[in-house]
């Protein structure tokens, strides 16, 4: 029997309507990091996050690790997995995930092993609903991988590889696949893998009993030419899906069949002011939990596109353009009682705590921010 847990049961929450439990909660964050290059950072680091009063603690080093660039917390909150982004050319042929145990009352992480990541510069990984399973995007090696997940929550050899071919328009960053990211649909049945290099969303069928990727029918939807989708994000009753394209600074509405696991685009809307010039990335996508906002970074503008989202049709309008108080925001977390916005400042070593208007979708800064070196990704764990 499937068990879906915390993450899942914050999805029912939101279909449903219901509101969030109004008492106070502290959350154990963890921070992914860049360590290469000028970065001072040792790895992961961890901090608590108090959801009344909107704060977060002094941020200390959880684990010492080359890169950890992503993190994924399994479901029952007791192990950590991190990717190790690194390619050839820099001390091994392909990059690696690793696992951790979670000390639960100080947030400390203790290594449990690693396994080969089956391609270059690992950058996106989750723990599907069961536990069972660790999916992984390697960018420079343009395929997914899936890996068994032991009981004391080690990682076995991977159950299944899939290499992506091909390319796109964009000659510098298309010449070849580079599969960015990839989710499960909320029930387990899906794996949506966003393809930068081959401007699609490729759609597999997951077997979550022997943990294996086959090609969904059907098997992809394309996007914009030279868009570069990145990230992914399923609305919360599965209706709508959301990709954000990272070379053209747009992001990309899609309904989505939930018998089929069918994607259609529906709409392409800018990420950023109509008279914005220089540098421009987009870098994450989330849908709210509620399911009225999305909520995209953008690299260069240095700021958060707020959207609210239409309930019926799944079409998204601008709200804002909320600048993170920081330079190069990659990653952002919405706490899970959707009432703050954790965005996470790559090249100014930061990470800003913002509040979220449930009105309107609107970020106000809090006046928290918190020094994280090279912060590059924010995952949350309630504290038993």
């Amino acid at each position: 029997m499937k068990i879906f847990w915390f993450t899942h049961v914050l999805v029912l929450f939101a279909a449903m309507g219901a509101s969030m439990p109004a008492s106070a909660e502290t959350f154990r964050v963890y921070f992914g990091t860049y360590t290469s290059g000028d970065s001072k950072s040792e790895g992961i680091y961890t901090s608590v996050f108090d959801t009344e009063a909107g704060t977060l603690t002094e941020p200390i080093a959880a684990a010492e690790t080359v890169n950890p660039s992503f993190l994924a917390i399994h479901p029952n909150g007791q192990f950590l997995y991190c990717v190790n982004e690194v390619s050839e050319g820099e001390g091994r042929g392909t990059g690696q995930v690793t696992s951790f145990a979670v000390d639960s009352e100080s947030g400390l992480l203790e290594r449990l092993n690693s396994q080969s990541s089956l391609g270059g510069a690992p950058c996106h990984c989750n723990v599907d609903a069961t536990g069972q399973w660790l999916l992984v995007a390697n960018y420079t090696g343009g395929n997914v991988a899936v890996f068994p997940i032991t009981d004391d929550g080690a990682l076995n050899q991977s159950t299944s590889m899939v290499q992506h071919s091909g390319g796109s328009v964009n000659e510098k960053r298309q010449q070849a696949p580079h599969a960015h990211s990839i989710n499960l649909s909320s029930d387990n049945r899906f794996a949506y893998a966003a393809d930068l290099g081959l401007d699609k969303i490729l759609i597999y069928r997951f077997d979550d009993q022997e943990g294996v990727l086959a090609p969904n029918s059907p098997y992809a939807v394309a996007v914009s030419p030279g868009g570069g989708p990145r990230h992914f994000s399923i609305h919360p009753v599965g209706r709508f899906a959301f990709t954000n394209n990272e070379l053209t600074s747009s992001v990309t509405a899609f309904s989505r069949n939930d018998e089929s696991g069918g994607l259609t685009p529906l709409q392409e809307i800018s990420t950023l002011p109509a008279d914005f010039e220089g540098t421009q990335s987009t870098a994450e996508c989330l849908v709210h939990p509620s399911g009225r906002f999305l909520y995209v970074s953008n690299r260069g503008h240095d700021s958060i596109a707020v959207f609210l989202i239409d309930e019926n049709s799944g079409m998204l309008e601008q709200v804002e353009f909320e600048p993170t108080g920081g330079k190069t925001p990659r990653n952002f977390y919405i706490d899970p009682t959707g009432g703050w916005l954790l965005a996470a400042n790559q090249s100014s070593d930061s990470v800003t705590v913002f509040s979220i208007n449930q009105n309107t979708g609107s970020l106000s800064p809090h006046g928290v921010q918190v020094e994280v070196p090279r912060p590059v990704c924010i995952r949350m764990v309630a504290q038993e």
